[in-house]
């Protein structure tokens, strides 16, 4: 999903907030009668540019939270920030979900509904336009999100791949 390189080692020097997208009950039909069981996801980030998520399933809410951040905690990224906002307008599609975002002038705040705005959030975006299309899906809409922040590059980055220069980026 993620390149290798935008990887971040978990250590306990990271203060990691974590947020609730969304619990899903699953019903599980047997001669017994039903069998309840959860599954959670969950967004865990620094708000300093280092963003993961995961899964948790258990029998009770609570253990399916506390298992989504420990799979949360194994599975971050860093992603560029600059200003608050995204480097560049970037679109990105997990599953049937299309997502599309836009860096925005300081004051604007975060635009963005639902799955997307826990994402942005605990990356530390404040200042961006984003639009969901198609699946209203939160898994598929965190994944997306999570590979749109991953594909983005800062200028910085861009010179360092190309060997060239930052004024020779920006001017051709």
């Amino acid at each position: 999903m993620a390149g290798n390189n935008k990887r971040v080692k978990t250590n306990n020097d990271i203060e990691l907030k974590d947020r609730l997208v969304a619990i899903n009950r699953v019903t599980k039909v047997t001669k017994g009668g039903r069998t309840f069981s959860f599954s959670a996801i969950v967004v865990v980030g620094d708000e300093n540019g280092v963003v993961g998520w995961g899964l948790g399933k258990a029998n009770e809410v609570t253990t399916a939270i506390a298992k989504g951040v420990e799979a949360a905690k194994k599975n971050l990224v860093r992603v560029p920030i600059l200003n608050g906002t995204i480097p560049h307008e970037q679109i990105s599609k997990f599953g049937g979900a299309q997502i599309f975002m836009k860096p925005a002038s300081h004051g604007t705040g975060l635009v963005a509904g639902g799955a997307m705005r826990a994402v942005l959030e605990s990356a530390g975006v404040t200042d961006v336009l984003a639009k969901s299309k198609g699946s209203a899906n939160p898994h598929n809409l965190v994944k997306a999100t999570i590979n749109a922040l991953c594909e983005m590059r800062d200028a910085k980055t861009v010179a360092a791949q190309r060997g060239v220069t930052l004024d020779k980026v920006f001017n051709g």
